[in-house]
């Protein structure tokens, strides 16, 4: 499938796809598009309202045999072009023939260049198929193929064009990667599997990686914190270290990011409620986060310093696992009290954030992990909740968030918490105990391995990662992460 640029309607799509803004001009709109096509527009304008996703095709004698009008629901933004374009292709890929027209002529200005971008980003992700295991696979439909063709009408330049629809692939490509990873079971994805695909994605992408796979390489390591989460599973723990410099030499914004990899939750002798165990195999969608911008980067040869790191393990019962009351060591040398098994996120973060602050001093650090409830009874699967106290980072990637339809909410990180996690027998304990504001006091125990950094940013991303969508019956993985962080690291220079 590629994407090319015409200015006119002059190329020869075989169906014609007008997405329409619902402001209140829409029936001019379609009058406009009726009047060209030679079509009566009263039909159209009596069924169609333009709302997000609404979608009406129109069957025509002539140069077009289909039309169909895609509503973009009020004042949208990045997000809805992108989700509209996505559950359009999606919904009706069996329908669409090998050459599709997409016109985008009504844009303007600046959202001429970033809603493009997000409705060829749709296009990408509308392609995916969630069936991994099934043995009766779906074949490709027409457009999906390398003689696909999508073509768009726009006013844009065809350089500008060219590296907006080159982004778009990418990203989405990227983030389909992410898709199967996050909705993989757990067997599919062990931490040394995961390993493996990182070893993988950075000899084709041109990064490089270090794997400390384990509990022998991670003991000698220091990595304690890890070592303790993993103590009740069979399946090796791992630390996997990322590292992206461009191949020119230059004085580049050096940024670490650090992502939760527990490929299983189960809670651990904190045992969760069955009811919704198995999408705990989603618990790893902070390290696909981080697995992905670092692909994505790579492939995009962004001018930047990237290093990521994801400590990965599965969180299981066993009659050696970690027990409520034990205290273990960490990377930093702090002492841990362990109240909760079922709080173990931040406990390999904690390692990861201090082996990156340690071994690389990046100048911006950022975590993402599917952290806590707390954060969704806070804001639901609207926005992941952001913590820093770096108020020009905030306010970049609140930006940054709005700008794409990844948002981020800040709350607070005042010091005022940080007694909720003190200990009588250990430097530090992993959960308050209290039944408030626990998003806030796991960023707390986050802070406390952070090394003081002035530019560090947790996100929790509980809310994000793992929802629904016209992919499944179930909630399937969003690639939430992705696109934020792509988009904030590209903004650098």
């Amino acid at each position: 499938m590629t994407f090319e640029l015409y200015n006119k309607l002059s190329a020869q799509p075989q169906v014609l796809v007008f997405p329409i803004i619902q402001d209140g001009s829409q029936s001019e709109q379609i009058e406009k598009i009726a009047k060209r096509l030679r079509f009566s527009a009263d039909t159209v304008k009596s069924d169609f309202k333009a709302g997000l996703k609404e979608c009406l095709p129109v069957y025509l004698k002539g140069k077009f045999s289909k039309v169909y009008f895609l509503g973009l629901g009020e004042n949208p933004g990045f997000g809805e072009f992108l989700n509209a374009a996505r559950s359009f292709v999606h919904n009706h890929r069996n329908k669409l023939p090998q050459c599709i027209g997409i016109d985008l002529n009504f844009l303007s200005g600046k959202n001429n260049r970033s809603f493009t971008e997000a409705f060829l980003n749709g296009i990408v992700l509308g392609t995916y198929n969630l069936s991994l295991y099934k043995t009766d696979k779906r074949e490709k439909a027409a457009f999906e193929g390398d003689t696909g063709e999508i073509v768009v009408f726009s006013r844009l330049s065809k350089g500008r064009f060219d590296q907006i629809a080159h982004k778009a692939m990418i990203v989405g490509e990227t983030q389909l990667r992410i898709f199967d990873l996050v909705n993989a079971p757990a067997n599919k994805k062990t931490p040394k599997i995961l390993a493996e695909w990182v070893v993988s994605s950075s000899k084709k992408y041109g990064f490089q990686s270090k794997i400390f796979l384990g509990r022998k390489e991670l003991e000698d390591l220091g990595a304690h914190a890890l070592l303790a989460v993993n103590k009740g599973s069979e399946e090796p723990p791992a630390l996997i270290v990322m590292e992206y410099k461009p191949e020119a030499k230059g004085n580049y914004p050096k940024v670490g990011l650090v992502g939760k990899g527990v490929t299983f939750d189960t809670g651990g002798i904190s045992l969760k409620p069955s009811a919704g165990m198995h999408n705990m195999k989603s618990d790893m969608g902070g390290a696909a986060a981080v697995l992905g911008t670092m692909e994505a980067v790579a492939r995009m040869q962004l001018p930047i310093h990237l290093i990521a790191v994801v400590p990965s393990t599965e969180n299981c019962v066993d009659g050696a696992g970690t027990k409520p009351s034990d205290v273990f060591g960490s990377y930093s040398g702090k002492n841990i009290e362990m109240i909760d098994t079922d709080a173990e996120g931040r406990l390999i973060l904690a390692d990861g954030l201090s082996y990156i602050v340690k071994n690389y001093h990046p100048e911006i650090l950022i975590d993402l992990a599917t952290l806590t409830g707390s954060i969704i009874a806070t804001l639901g699967h609207a926005a992941a909740g952001m913590f820093t106290n770096n108020d020009k980072l905030a306010e970049e990637l609140y930006r940054t968030g709005s700008a794409c339809g990844e948002r981020v909410w800040r709350l607070p990180l005042w010091d005022q918490y940080k007694d909720d996690l003190n200990s009588d027998i250990a430097d530090i304990k992993n959960l308050s105990g209290k039944p408030f504001a626990g998003a806030i006091t796991a960023a707390k125990f986050l802070e406390a391995f952070t090394d003081k950094h002035a530019s560090w940013v947790h996100l929790d991303i509980a809310g994000m990662a793992f929802s629904d969508s016209e992919y499944a019956t179930m909630k399937s993985g969003t690639a939430y992460g992705v696109r934020l962080l792509t988009d904030f690291i590209e903004s650098l220079n």
